[in-house]
């Protein structure tokens, strides 16, 4: 029995709040259960150095945790200076993920920088902060098109994530803190709408798993993201 008494196959309850943000173009409070994560787009006309005069634009991430986000107090990055190890990998995440349903060059010489805060962590952070960061995107590119300032589609697809692993012997889906902490095996998974693989991260923690379970929980993620894809399609309509 999972402790949340979920079915192996069951979701945490996800929810999306559009438009929290009075400033920033999109903005989407993403919820998958106790896991909270305010995302903020923010659209800028500049580029990075290296981009200048390629006529694309682009589309990177920020990542943070509040102190209080944990049962324990973490300190700010800010205060020790430097952004640890986790922080940079989560980041780079998001933004590679965005990237790849998105049509840089019909963003024109234009970069969105999507900010993911962690309010609340019980497990899973970077998959809702990738799902919540689509619809971020999703507003700010639609506020784009009211300006006329695209003359094409940006956005070639949604994409989502979510967690899989080995608990206790068993496949489950979408992991939460207690599981997290437990897992055998750890997965996070980001697909496209289209059923696409954009990136698999899987750690064996305590027993290596074999190819066969590998594709368990490639069939649970891809359930998952299906759902993740659909609650999507229903938050922006």
């Amino acid at each position: 029995m999972r402790p949340s008494r979920r079915a192996p196959d069951e979701m945490r309850k996800v929810s999306f709040e559009r438009g929290l943000l009075r400033h920033a173009e999109g903005s989407c409070l993403v919820k998958f259960g106790d896991t909270h994560v305010l995302v903020a787009a923010t659209l800028e006309e500049k580029l990075p150095p290296w981009l200048k005069g390629q006529g694309r634009g682009w589309v990177t991430a920020e990542y943070g945790m509040l102190p209080r986000a944990t049962g324990d107090r973490t300190r700010r990055e800010a205060a020790a200076g430097k952004q640890s190890g986790r922080t940079l990998e989560i980041q780079r995440l998001v933004g590679r993920s965005l990237r790849t349903v998105t049509d840089l060059v019909a963003l024109g010489e234009r970069q969105i920088t999507i900010d993911c805060d962690v309010l609340q962590a019980d497990g899973g952070t970077r998959t809702a902060a990738i799902t919540g960061a689509w619809i971020a995107l999703y507003d700010c590119i639609a506020w784009m098109k009211t300006r006329k300032m695209v003359t094409k589609e940006p956005l070639l697809d949604q994409v989502a994530a979510v967690s899989c692993g080995v608990y206790q012997g068993e496949p489950v889906l979408d992991l939460d803190y207690p599981e997290d902490s437990e897992a055998d095996t750890d997965m996070n998974i980001v697909m496209t709408g289209k059923g696409g693989i954009v990136e698999i991260q899987g750690t064996a923690e305590k027993i290596p798993f074999s190819e066969a379970e590998l594709g368990v929980l490639i069939g649970l993620a891809r359930k998952g993201v299906a759902r993740l894809i659909e609650l999507q399609k229903l938050a922006v309509a």
